[in-house]
């Protein structure tokens, strides 16, 4: 390849743009580029997919603008490119602030870039992409955009409409993920629960499952973003009786206060909410329950974050992230409520939150001392192994560091015995 047809992509923010730049990188493969992901050599074009969800998020995306660009002007050659939410919800502001990027694109359409730069578009390739990453689990993303109307949330002024990826594209692009050796499926999507409505008339996520768990090398198919109203019920039973099915529920209350659920126009209330969640303990006890609720949304009284608080050391969480609510522009909330709640107060909430789950975290982890679980192994680092169970997922969640006789192949399973924990990690040894 020549000198002039490297490019970088460096992607920011979810799995969701993971996949996107992966699939980008696939078409520009195919046009003669040799691609790279988050590469330290100098490129001829930096590709930048930029996150613009919240504030934390869109600082580091403007930072990283700037850091690209400085460092092309240094060396005195080379293009910056810049796609993603950041760009479709402020380009014009970016174009003006930002001179030396060379061209702006915001989400949803890679076949501009693919024209810009003299190529065609080749929709043969849309379910395949370049995996990035570890090469044994990959995310496939199931739907775009957002029907929701949660006061609090961006995405569907960024994403657009719920639109599901027909089941027929996500099963090639499936069968293309494992000839490569991918073995973990994480199904991915703004609101899983919404799955084939817009297109089928009906949920249509219980019947992707059963197609994607007779690829017969994929071992475990694991579930990110389910929506509490309209839970695809049938999931649970799918979970007892299927192991492929990692027994792992990602499903975002964000609060439990019916009176903060108004306000932020959820679909959901506090009673409706925890029927649901018993539910799930009944059906799937050993399943990993994972959330995460937002403190300081405006009209969050002491009240209610002591409900919230309370509800966390009630329910016990196997997993739990908490965020400060962050005041984005077009939204409902900051169209029609005031930002009243100070940031202090707002991060002070957010720790005591993260304290109480630490401690539950710690109290859950010290009960699976002694006892054997199957693993999937990501990688080594020292004198570990580092893996995780069907109850954790990906940079998201805690892992296994395993002490092994011999060398592991990242990708290979295989079972451990628990041997030591903290409220962060396990500690392990082969069987």
């Amino acid at each position: 390849m020549k000198k002039s047809n490297r490019v970088n992509i460096i992607t920011l923010g979810c799995s969701k743009n993971t996949v996107d730049s992966q699939k980008l990188m696939r078409q520009l493969e195919a046009g003669g580029y040799q691609v790279a992901a988050e590469s330290a050599d100098m490129a001829d074009i930096v590709i930048i997919n930029t996150c613009g969800f919240i504030h934390d998020a869109k600082e580091e995306s403007i930072e990283t603008i700037i850091r690209h660009a400085g460092e092309i002007k240094k060396e005195g050659r080379g293009r910056l490119f810049v796609m993603g939410c950041l760009v479709e919800r402020y380009r014009r502001e970016l174009m003006e602030s930002l001179p030396e990027v060379d061209q702006w694109f915001g989400v949803n359409r890679p076949q501009e870039i693919i024209t810009h730069l003299g190529l065609a578009y080749r929709n043969e390739l849309t379910g395949e992409r370049v995996v990035t990453g570890p090469k044994h689990y990959a995310y496939l993303k199931v739907s775009e955009g957002c029907d929701r109307t949660c006061a609090f949330c961006a995405i569907p002024d960024i994403r657009g409409r719920y639109t599901s990826i027909p089941m027929e594209v996500l099963l090639e692009e499936a069968l293309f993920l494992a000839a490569r050796g991918v073995k973990e499926l994480i199904l991915i999507a703004q609101d899983l629960t919404l799955y084939g409505t817009d297109i089928y008339g009906r949920q249509m996520l219980p019947e992707l499952i059963r197609k994607l768990t007779a690829i017969e090398s994929i071992e475990w198919i694991r579930l990110h973003y389910l929506y509490p109203s309209g839970f695809p019920m049938e999931i649970l039973e799918m979970m007892q009786d299927n192991p492929k099915i990692c027994r792992y529920i990602d499903i975002p209350i964000q609060h439990i206060s019916d009176n903060v659920l108004r306000r932020m126009r959820r679909e959901h209330d506090s009673a409706g909410t925890r029927r649901l969640l018993g539910e799930i303990r009944r059906m799937v006890p050993d399943a990993a329950v994972r959330t995460t609720v937002i403190a300081g949304h405006p009209g969050e009284t002491e009240d209610d974050f002591r409900e919230l608080l309370e509800f966390i050391g009630e329910y016990r969480f196997d997993r739990l992230g908490a965020f400060s609510y962050s005041h984005e522009d077009n939204t409902y909330a900051f169209l029609n409520y005031s930002d009243e709640i100070p940031e202090r107060t707002k991060q002070k909430r957010v720790s005591q939150i993260m304290a109480l789950q630490q401690q539950i975290s710690a109290a859950g982890n010290a009960t699976l001392e002694g006892k054997v679980m199957k693993v999937i192994v990501d990688r080594r680092e020292g004198l570990f192994h580092i893996g995780r169970s069907q109850y954790d997922s990906p940079e998201v969640d805690q892992e296994i560091l395993i002490r092994s006789r011999g060398d592991i192949k990242p990708g290979a399973f295989v079972d451990v015995k628990i041997t030591g924990s903290t409220e962060f990690d396990l500690y392990a040894e082969e069987v």
